[in-house]
């Protein structure tokens, strides 16, 4: 634990881990729910364009694997906290499935032919 979480009036220490963000485990995992939300919105018609969808799934991985790593660490975490991070590894992976889903619908869409 370095710095206090960014967030004005949070009181908690932001761990090694999201030393970049400077947010605590808390906040990290709300930042990253509305982040999932924002873009499960922007995919879900499919519209997207290929390198916003790659950037997505990168997007997926590095926090994935960012979340793991605290998740992992050897932290104190509140059960309450063991839940949302959980919660929060499923919307990644929702957020994934649903790029999938629309990018899948966007390719057939591209391949039937009028007849």
């Amino acid at each position: 634990m370095g710095t206090t979480c960014q967030i004005a009036g949070c009181k908690n220490d932001s761990p090694s881990a999201l030393a970049e963000q400077k947010l605590c485990v808390l906040h990290f995992t709300l930042s990253l729910e509305t982040s999932c939300a924002q873009m499960r919105r922007e995919t879900a018609l499919g519209h997207a364009p290929q390198d916003r969808q790659r950037e997505i799934m990168r997007f997926i991985t590095d926090q994935g694997e960012r979340l793991a790593r605290v998740a992992t660490s050897g932290l104190h975490l509140t059960d309450d906290l063991k839940a949302r991070i959980l919660s929060t590894f499923l919307t990644l992976m929702n957020l994934r499935e649903n790029l999938d889903r629309a990018s899948m619908r966007s390719s057939l869409g591209r391949s039937v032919h009028p007849r």
